[in-house]
């Protein structure tokens, strides 16, 4: 049986034609959006969440393409495009009846929610990123050999056909190695949760690779389109990550900078799966931004 967040609702929700997403929902009062992250679901704001929901109405859905979600085939670049997702999560707050949320995302939640905060700023009222950057910096900072942490970015990139086909190959074996590499605390995913992952992906495949190959294509072109038109991120804006730019030659302070001038920046000593990893930081982090 697949793991829950206890003390969380669950239902299906449409945001769109054809598109229903999976959501737990608990807690009461100013409403917060959490997004999940690859490889993973919405379980992994399971402790957060809990939390958040003392005082909070908390949202957490699987994304489009994961998870028990609906998964649309991919019929062009804007199935999967950021765009898209961001306006899923907006309808998703409206069917709750929130017209203006906080809004939080890991890696690909991530990037959804920065395109919601750039896309419906009267919507968000704060933002949060864990462990991204934003997809056009993203490209760019990666270069020569120190690229191939990002192997599997490239991977996904191709047209349709090949990517599935060797993912799919060997599902589990590619989805457990960024569990693994990218954790500094293996037992802060126990088995029941991993295996949830694992299950998650597997019958993803197809819709996870155009999500990727969606921030290939579609996403950097609109972030090229708002960073020429000087578009930024009007909320608070937190950004917590690893230490990347050491590893990669780049300040990240300085190009998150450039998109949210009210920003608070911080560097932690966790994982990358530090909502699982280090909750509690998280937490901090998150209740920090909202009474900003």
């Amino acid at each position: 049986m697949t793991p829950t967040i206890p003390g969380f609702d669950y239902q299906r929700v449409p945001v769109a034609d054809d598109v229903a997403l999976n959501v737990a929902v608990a807690g009461s009062g100013d409403p917060i959006v959490l997004l999940h992250g690859f490889p993973q679901t919405h379980l992994m704001w399971r402790h957060v969440a809990a939390d958040l929901a003392t005082d909070h109405t908390v949202i957490v859905p699987d994304l489009r393409g994961y998870g028990d979600s609906d998964k649309p085939a991919e019929s062009g670049p804007d199935t999967y495009s950021k765009r898209t997702m961001a306006d899923d999560v907006v309808a998703l707050a409206k069917n709750f009846g929130h017209e203006r949320f906080a809004l939080a995302g890991h890696d690909r939640g991530a990037l959804v929610a920065f395109r919601a905060g750039l896309d419906h700023p009267d919507a968000i009222t704060h933002l949060a990123c864990l462990d991204v950057l934003p997809t056009l910096d993203m490209w760019e900072v990666l270069h020569g050999t120190t690229a191939a942490v990002g192997f599997h970015l490239y991977l996904m990139a191709q047209p349709p056909g090949l990517p599935e086909q060797m993912i799919s190959a060997s599902a589990d074996a590619f989805f457990a190695y960024f569990l693994d590499q990218w954790t500094k605390d293996p037992a802060a995913i126990p088995a029941p949760v991993r295996a949830a992952y694992l299950d998650a992906c597997r019958a993803a495949v197809p819709s996870i690779v155009a999500d990727y190959r969606a921030s290939a294509t579609v996403d950097v072109d609109h972030d090229r389109a708002d960073r020429a038109a000087g578009t930024r991120l009007s909320m608070p804006v937190t950004v917590m990550q690893q230490d990347w730019g050491a590893a990669l030659g780049y300040e990240a302070t300085a190009l998150w900078s450039s998109w949210a001038p009210n920003l608070d920046h911080r560097t932690v000593d966790a994982g990358h799966f530090m909502a699982e990893e280090d909750p509690d930081a998280v937490v901090a982090a998150l209740r920090a931004l909202v009474s900003r």
